[in-house]
């Protein structure tokens, strides 16, 4: 085979795959163009998903978050009803004490008026067996 018959048939591929070729690029080209529409519905039904997803998981972050707090509401009337019932009881020993103390007061006072009167009592008594020693003591004076 010559150089030219080699030529020519090299020529007749050549012609042969170009009339193939753009057949087969549109091919290619069809395909890319489907398999570019069907991952970008893919890539869509992903994003939808997740959207969806994030749309459920912010609703219940959503009700937990109200949960707590409604749960911290009910912890905070627990604790002023607590406070309130303890200021109760704190005035109510505040003023038991301050009975207390007026009845210390009144006890003292009694004590004091008791003692008192003892030592007046007391007192008089000295007075008398005093003079009843110096009427004694002055007996043998008068009787000498």
């Amino acid at each position: 085979m010559t150089l030219e018959d080699k030529l020519t048939k090299l020529e007749g591929i050549v012609e042969a795959t170009l009339r193939l070729l753009p057949d087969r690029v549109a091919s290619l080209e069809t395909e890319v163009r489907g398999l570019r529409g069907d991952l970008d519905k893919r890539v869509q039904d992903l994003r939808q998903e997740m959207q969806a997803g994030l749309q459920g998981l912010r609703q219940e972050v959503r009700t937990d978050f109200q949960g707590l707090r409604a749960e911290l509401q009910g912890l905070r009337q627990e604790t002023q009803a607590r406070f309130q019932a303890l200021e109760t009881e704190v005035q109510d020993l505040r003023q038991e004490v301050q009975s207390l103390r007026q009845e210390a007061k009144a006890e003292v006072q009694s004590l004091r008026q008791e003692m008192h009167a003892l030592v007046g009592a007391a007192s008089n008594r000295l007075m008398l067996y005093l003079t009843a020693l110096a009427v004694v003591l002055a007996l043998p004076t008068l009787v000498r």
